[in-house]
């Protein structure tokens, strides 16, 4: 009799065990993204093969129809990073947090110790215009990128992302998803600081 009661108890512990499974696996899980949390590191510097390269040598063309102080935006050609530091910002007319960044890019905009390039990915020039044309253009150039191919070469993960690039046209530093004041206080200006030093 103490047989049949052995055997029917050994599933039924098999099956605890699996049933506890899942809460172990998100314990774990849960541990190692407070440990990252505590390391106080951020996701959204990411370190960029690109870095302490030359900006892609890439010749990208103006957006079409769009006009800054009665001038037409120039294109993206590669001499135009040589001499000053730029800000390379990728964006598109179809990206929510482009839109939420877009107010700080107009505040950066008005600092005049750098300028200010869009690179306009995998977007319809007609929904570009209109996107600048609400919110305002803070770019003193912008290239189209229609096919994605720009944001190959530039080591793109997805958009909004961001670049500064240095008056010797050498990529100094890389900000992945949409900048808030805090990264670009903490961030963004020493970066822009430290590229303005002799």
């Amino acid at each position: 009799m103490s047989g049949p009661d052995i055997k029917g108890q050994a599933p039924h512990r098999r099956f605890s065990l699996f049933a506890f499974l899942p809460l172990l696996l998100f314990v774990v899980l849960a541990g190692i993204f407070a440990f990252q949390l505590a390391l106080g590191r951020d996701e959204s510097v990411i370190p960029s093969a690109l870095i302490g390269k030359p900006a892609p040598y890439l010749t990208l063309p103006p957006l079409a129809g769009l006009t800054k102080g009665g001038q037409p935006v120039p294109g993206m050609e590669p001499s135009a990073f040589k001499g000053q530091l730029t800000l390379v910002n990728v964006f598109g007319s179809w990206c929510v947090p482009c839109r939420a960044e877009h107010p700080l890019l107009m505040q950066l905009a008005k600092d005049k110790r750098f300028r200010i390039a869009g690179l306009n990915y995998k977007d319809k020039d007609e929904n570009a215009l209109k996107f600048l044309g609400e919110l305002g253009n803070p770019f003193d150039m912008i290239g189209v990128d229609a096919s994605g191919r720009a944001g190959i070469e530039w080591g793109v993960y997805g958009v909004p992302e961001t670049f500064l690039v240095g008056r010797d046209g050498t990529i100094l530093y890389k900000h992945v998803g949409p900048f808030s004041e805090a990264s670009i206080r903490d961030d963004l200006m020493p970066a822009v600081e430290k590229a303005l030093k002799p």
